[in-house]
């Protein structure tokens, strides 16, 4: 039996095991560090990215993630994956107030936000909005699959904008 001797040990260890994918060892010592150190932010981020990737428990991943966000506001790698969820599940509301929230820490993938933002606008049909921030994202992003991705969603609103365009014939006698 493996014995540790602080939490951040306990942290770490259980990072390590969700990283060789031993899912259940992992959530057993993330859950441990909960049940004796309840503010543990890093712990609830990590729990909320295994019950929304991995279980799919969304409520408890929303729980986590929000947990994580009100303890360590400044902890910018909660931001993609909360808000990521939160487009999932329909919720317009907290979307827009944690992304705007994003848009102000330090280390917080800029492209990625405005991405999902795009994504979001996309969704409601406000074609010029999911225009803007896909624009946005285009001149934040850093990463080559990521560019495309962007590049893909600017051609795909172009696309439904022009099929929105109808023609309208009159036939005059």
């Amino acid at each position: 039996m493996e014995t540790y001797y602080t939490i951040e040990e306990k942290y770490l260890q259980a990072v390590e095991e969700l990283k060789y994918g031993d899912t259940p060892k992992s959530l057993q010592l993330l859950n441990e560090i909960i049940s004796n150190e309840p503010l543990h932010a890093r712990a609830h981020y990590q729990l909320g990215k295994i019950n929304y990737y991995d279980l799919n428990d969304y409520n408890a991943a929303g729980y986590h993630f929000k947990t994580c966000n009100e303890l360590a506001p400044g902890f910018p790698d909660v931001y993609f994956h909360y808000l990521h969820l939160l487009l999932f599940l329909h919720m317009n509301k907290q979307f827009e107030a944690v992304s705007k929230k994003a848009l102000s820490v330090p280390g917080v993938n800029l492209a990625s936000v405005f991405q999902l933002t795009g994504l979001l606008a996309e969704r409601d049909k406000d074609w010029k909005e999911a225009t803007n921030n896909f624009r946005k994202a285009f001149l934040e992003v850093t990463d080559k699959s990521q560019k495309e991705e962007i590049e893909e969603a600017l051609k795909r609103i172009s696309e439904k904008v022009n099929q929105a365009k109808s023609f309208h014939y009159t036939i005059i006698e």
